[in-house]
C-alpha cells in the first residue's frame, strides 16, 4: 500500500467568519454579553447548598427557599445541612444587600437554630450582631419573627446571653412586645425569659421599664404569650426594684383579673407565683391587704380544686411569712385557717407546703396559740402517712410549735403522737430523724411525759440516730439524750441498749453542735457512779480532758461534764487529785486505789479482785455494811469495838491531806494520800501481802468477804480459804488503839484490806 499522506483542514468558509463578527460586534454595540437562561432541576441536597455562593440573587433566594423547605421536615434534615456546610454561607446571606435573599436566609437560621450543634457552631462563628440586626423596624415582620425565633432558641445558652446582652438586644426585644404580629411577640417574650435568668438581664431590664410591656402581654388571646409573659413576671419580681415596678404599673390588678377569670385557670399557678413575690414587699402586700386582695386569696387558695395552685398558695405564705411584720399582717387576716384546711387536702405537695408554712407561721406568738386547737391533731395524724416526704414535713411543723411552748407540746402528747414520733427515728430521711428527735426532747422537759416516752422504749430507738453520720441528726440524738436520760431507770436502759458507746464518740465530732450537746448527754448521765465508772471505762474522761485544753473546742457542758464524772466516781477523782471536795460524799465501794498520774486507766473494783496478791501497796475500800459472821471476840474486844464501827457518811470522814507522794518499797504507783502518816511499823504491804500469798486463793481484794477483824497472822491460817466479802470501815480516833491481835489503822484514815 502506498504512504498515506495528512490530509490538510479545510478552511471554514469565507461567508461563516464575517457573519460570526458582525453578531459579536452588533452584540458589544449593545454592551450586553449573556448567557441563555438555564433552567435545573436537582434532587440533591448538597448541589443546592453549592448554589448558596452564587452570586447572582435569584439562584440565591431560590436556593433558600429550598433549604428552608427542607429543613422544615424535621432534625435529621437540619443536621445533614450541618454536615454539608450550609451554615456559614448562610450566615454571610444575613448582610445580602438583596432583601429576599436576606430574609430567606434568616427563615432558615431562624428553624436551624433550635439543633443543638447549629447553636454551637453559630456562637463560634459570631453572628449574634448580624441576627440582631434583623430587628430594625424598617425589616419586615417576616424577618422580625425568624430573627426572634433564632435568638429565642439561642438564648437557652449561657453563653449566648452573654453575646444577646453585650450586643444590645434587649432593647429592640422589648419594643417587639408590642408587634402586632403574635409570633414576633412569642418568640420576643421567651427569648427575654431566658435573659431574664441573668441577674445583669434582669437589672437591665428594670432600666428600660420593660415591666408594662410584659404586663400588656395578659391581655393576649394566645395563652402561650400569657404564659410566657406570666413566667417572666416570676423572675423579674424576685428582685425588690421590680415588685415596686409592678405595684406602681397596677400590676396586682392585672394578676386579680387573671385569677378571677376561670376560663384561665391553666395560668393560676404561674399568677400566684408572681403574687407570691409581692407578698414579699411591705408596701405592696399593705395595699393587697387594703384593698381586700388578700381575703380574695386565701379565699381561692382554700377552696381551689387545683392541687398546684393550693401548693403555690401555700408557698407564696411561705415564703412571705419569713418577715416579722408580714406575719403578724398574716396573721391578723387569720391565714392559719387556710393553713389549716390545706392539712385535709388528698395532695401530698399541698400538706407539704401547708406544713411548711405552719412551721415559719408559728414564729409569730399568736400564730403558735391558734395552732394549739387547731391544727397540732391533724400534723399528728400526718405523721402516721405513707409518704415519708409528709412526715418530715409535719415533724418539722410539730417541732417548731412544740420549742418554748408547753402547751403545744402537751397538746400533741394528748393527740397520741409519742408513738409515732418514736417511729419515725427509725426512717431512712434524715431530716424526718431530726425533726422527730426535736419534738420528743420538747416533751422530755415535762416528767410525766418523759416518762410515757421511757414505756414506748425511747432509749433504745436512740440507737440508730446516734450512730447516724449526719450532723444534724448527732446533735439532735444528744440533745434528746441530755434531756430523757434524767432518771436511773432511763440512763440504764440507755446502757443496756449499747446507747453509750456512741454517745461517747460524738465527744470527738469536728462539729461544735454536735460536741456541745454530746457534753450535755454525758454530763446528765455521769449522775450515778455506775454510769460514771462506765463512761470512765470508754474514755469519756480522756476526751473531756483534752477538749477543755482546746479553746477553740471546749464550752461549757464540756467542762460541766468533766467535773460531773469526776465527783460520780470519787475513787477516780481522789486517785488523780488527792483530795475530794467538801460536798463529796463517800459511800460503800468506795477504794483508795493510789496517785495516778493523768492519762492512766484506773481499774474497776472487780478487776483489782481478780488480780493476783503483789508488793504494790495495798487498796483501800470502805464497806459500812454489818458483818453476817465475825469472829469470836473477847469482852476486852466488845468493849473496845463501840466507838470504831461507824459507818462513812460525810465528807468529814476523808478531809483533804498531804498531795505529796509516798512511795513504797516494791511500788510501780504513786502512793495513796491518806497514808501519809500511816505508821511505818504495820508493815502491811509487805509482811501480809508476802504471807498472803502463800495461802491458796488468797487475794489483794475479795468482794465477797465481809469480815475486817482479821486474826492475828499465822492462825486460822484456813480462814482465807473460805468466802468472805470486804470490810466495815472503821474511823479510830486519835487517842484510842485498836483492838489487841487486830491492825492498826492510822487516825482518820480507810481500813486498809489485805
Amino acid at each position: 500500500m502506498g504512504k498515506k499522506i495528512k490530509k490538510e483542514a479545510e478552511p471554514p468558509p469565507k461567508d461563516v467568519l464575517p457573519r460570526n463578527l458582525q453578531r459579536l460586534n452588533t452584540m458589544g454595540a449593545a454592551g450586553n454579553l449573556y448567557f441563555d437562561p438555564l433552567t435545573i432541576e436537582s434532587k440533591k441536597v448538597a448541589t443546592v447548598v453549592l448554589m448558596l455562593n452564587s452570586p447572582e440573587e435569584e439562584i440565591l433566594a431560590k436556593a433558600c427557599e429550598a433549604i428552608y423547605r427542607f429543613a422544615l421536615k424535621g432534625e435529621e434534615n437540619k443536621a445533614t445541612l450541618l454536615e454539608l456546610g450550609a451554615v456559614e454561607p448562610l450566615t454571610k446571606l444575613l448582610t445580602h444587600e438583596d432583601k429576599i435573599v436576606r430574609r430567606n436566609a434568616t427563615m432558615i437560621l431562624g428553624i436551624l437554630a433550635s439543633n443543638n450543634d447549629v447553636k454551637k457552631l453559630l456562637r463560634e462563628l459570631d453572628v449574634m450582631s448580624s441576627v440582631i440586626a434583623q430587628l430594625a423596624p424598617e425589616e419586615e415582620v417576616l424577618i422580625h419573627e425568624f430573627a426572634t425565633l433564632c435568638l429565642a432558641n439561642m438564648s437557652a445558652e449561657y453563653t449566648s446571653k452573654v453575646q444577646i446582652y453585650e450586643h444590645g438586644g434587649l432593647e429592640p426585644l422589648i419594643r417587639l412586645l408590642a408587634s402586632p404580629d403574635p409570633d414576633v411577640k412569642k418568640n420576643s417574650i421567651e427569648c427575654i425569659y431566658n435573659l431574664a435568668q441573668d441577674f445583669q438581664c434582669r437589672a437591665m431590664l428594670q432600666e428600660l421599664n420593660a415591666i408594662p410591656s410584659i404586663l400588656d402581654l395578659l391581655k393576649s388571646e394566645y395563652p402561650i404569650i400569657q404564659l410566657l409573659a406570666l413566667k417572666t413576671l416570676g423572675v423579674i419580681t424576685n428582685d425588690k426594684e421590680a415588685r415596686a415596678m409592678l405595684r406602681d404599673n397596677q400590676g396586682v390588678d392585672h394578676l386579680i383579673k387573671v385569677l378571677e377569670t376561670k376560663e384561665l385557670n391553666d395560668l393560676h399557678t404561674e399568677a400566684l407565683s408572681v403574687m407570691a413575690n409581692c407578698l414579699e414587699d411591705m408596701d405592696t402586700l399593705v395595699l393587697i391587704q387594703q384593698t381586700g386582695i388578700l381575703k380574695k386569696l386565701l379565699s381561692f387558695a382554700e377552696n381551689s380544686t387545683i392541687p398546684d395552685i393550693q401548693k403555690n398558695a401555700a408557698k407564696a405564705i411561705t415564703k412571705a411569712a419569713y418577715d416579722p411584720e408580714i406575719r403578724k399582717l398574716f396573721h391578723e387576716q387569720e391565714v392559719e385557717k387556710c393553713l389549716v384546711a390545706l392539712l385535709g387536702s388528698e395532695n401530698d405537695g399541698t400538706k407539704i407546703a401547708a406544713c411548711q408554712a405552719i412551721s415559719v407561721m408559728c414564729e409569730n406568738s399568736g400564730s403558735k396559740e391558734f395552732f394549739n386547737n387547731q391544727g397540732i391533731p391533724q400534723l399528728i395524724q400526718l405523721l402516721k402517712s405513707d409518704s415519708e416526704e409528709v412526715r418530715e414535713a409535719a415533724a418539722l411543723a410539730l417541732a417548731n410549735l412544740t420549742t418554748c411552748n408547753t402547751a403545744n407540746v402537751i397538746a400533741a402528747a394528748e393527740a397520741d403522737g409519742i408513738d409515732p414520733l418514736i417511729n419515725i427515728l427509725s426512717s431512712n430521711r434524715d431530716g424526718a430523724i431530726a425533726n422527730a428527735a426535736t419534738v420528743l426532747a420538747n416533751m422530755a422537759m415535762q416528767e410525766p411525759l418523759r416518762v410515757k416516752m421511757q414505756n414506748h422504749d425511747v432509749m433504745h430507738a436512740l440507737l440508730g440516730p446516734l450512730c447516724s453520720a449526719n450532723t444534724v441528726v448527732q446533735s439532735k440524738a444528744a440533745l434528746m439524750v441530755a434531756t430523757t436520760a434524767c432518771d436511773v431507770e432511763a440512763r440504764t436502759e440507755l446502757r443496756n441498749s449499747g446507747g453509750l458507746e456512741p454517745l461517747v464518740e460524738l465527744l470527738c465530732s469536728k462539729n461544735d453542735e454536735v460536741r456541745r450537746h454530746a457534753s450535755w448527754a454525758v454530763m446528765v448521765c455521769a449522775n450515778d457512779e455506775l454510769m460514771a465508772v462506765e463512761l470512765f471505762r470508754l474514755g469519756a474522761l480522756d476526751i473531756l480532758e483534752e477538749i477543755n485544753l482546746s479553746v477553740s473546742r471546749k464550752n461549757k457542758f464540756s467542762e460541766a461534764a468533766y467535773n460531773k464524772l469526776l465527783n460520780n466516781y470519787l475513787s477516780l477523782k481522789y486517785s488523780l487529785t488527792g483530795y475530794l471536795s467538801s460536798s463529796n460524799i463517800i459511800n460503800d465501794g468506795f477504794y483508795d486505789y493510789g496517785r495516778i498520774n493523768p492519762g492512766t486507766k484506773l481499774l474497776p473494783l472487780k478487776d483489782l479482785c481478780l488480780q493476783e496478791p503483789s508488793d504494790l501497796r495495798a487498796v483501800l475500800l470502805v464497806n459500812s455494811k454489818s458483818s453476817d459472821v465475825s469472829p469470836p471476840a473477847s469482852m476486852e474486844d466488845k468493849s473496845s469495838d463501840i466507838g470504831y464501827g461507824r459507818s462513812i457518811s460525810s465528807s468529814s470522814s476523808l478531809r483533804r491531806v498531804s498531795k505529796e507522794k509516798t512511795n513504797y518499797p516494791f511500788s510501780t504507783r504513786s502512793g495513796s494520800p491518806t497514808e501519809d502518816k500511816l505508821e511505818p511499823t504495820s508493815g502491811r504491804n509487805t509482811a501480809v501481802s508476802k504471807s498472803t500469798t502463800k495461802e491458796k486463793g488468797s487475794s489483794l481484794l475479795k468482794l465477797h468477804r465481809r469480815k475486817f477483824l482479821l486474826p492475828p497472822l499465822g492462825e486460822n491460817s484456813g480462814h482465807f480459804d473460805q468466802p468472805y466479802s470486804p470490810p466495815d470501815a472503821l474511823i479510830l480516833n486519835q487517842k484510842q488503839q485498836p483492838p489487841a491481835g487486830h491492825l492498826k489503822v492510822h487516825p482518820c484514815a480507810v481500813v486498809i484490806v489485805e
